[in-house]
């Protein structure tokens, strides 16, 4: 699979990267190798307290979020596989202590919330680079470039995203991918998320980077 980068003209369609908030940029990376863990696998916290503190996520939550309330969290760990897809109503914010790889399709591709994996592109985001990943953007947890590093990333989103589970009335076909507060999501057959339940909409190769990095 072609890995571009986020310079990359292909990436304008499914976010940019932000400049001018480098010295911001750079106290949040601080805070992410001190404060969070790396794990084996994956882990993501919505909300993390060490990140929500800092100043410079206020200075950046006024600007990337417009004032609204928002909520900075981590998405750490190892992987190099799609799994899944997710979308929310408002962009995403990513930030990585190491380069770090985003599986991104559009939404528009979707047919009746299915996706052909071979839709799917990755892109290779450089460490301390600051991105908007578009709530266009179907996306799910980083891919590693190093396995012997993995990634510490930050996810940066309105407050509320990914917190708890929201019932709906089940009026829309939409409302079946509905995982979390504010996340839809698909799953492809192979992921743990489908054996939990969740509506598998990826067709296709689970994608794996492993030999592409």
């Amino acid at each position: 699979m072609k890995i571009y980068s986020v310079y990359d003209p292909e990436f304008k369609e499914f976010g940019h990267v932000i400049d001018g908030y480098e010295k911001e940029c750079e106290k949040i990376v601080e805070a992410l190798n001190e404060y969070t863990p790396l794990p084996e696998g994956v882990d993501y916290v919505p909300e993390e307290a060490a990140l929500q503190s800092l100043t410079e996520a206020e200075v950046l939550s006024r600007t990337i979020f417009g004032g609204i309330p928002a909520q900075f969290g981590w998405c750490n760990g190892h992987n190099t596989k799609l799994n899944c897809l997710e979308y929310h109503r408002s962009s995403e914010f990513n930030l990585g202590t190491e380069d770090f790889v985003l599986i991104l399709a559009k939404q528009s591709d979707m047919e009746n919330f299915k996706l052909d994996s071979s839709k799917a592109m990755a892109f290779r985001v450089p460490k301390g680079v600051l991105v908007e990943v578009y709530a266009t953007s179907l996306h799910y947890a980083p891919c590693h470039t190093d396995p012997d590093k993995g990634f510490r990333v930050l996810v940066a989103l309105p407050k509320g995203t990914n917190v708890g589970t929201t019932k709906t009335e089940n009026k829309t076909s939409e409302d079946k991918l509905l995982w979390a507060s504010n996340k839809w999501l698909i799953a492809h057959p192979e992921s743990s998320e489908a054996s939990q339940g969740a509506f598998v909409g990826i067709t296709g190769e689970n994608l794996d980077i492993a030999k592409d990095i």
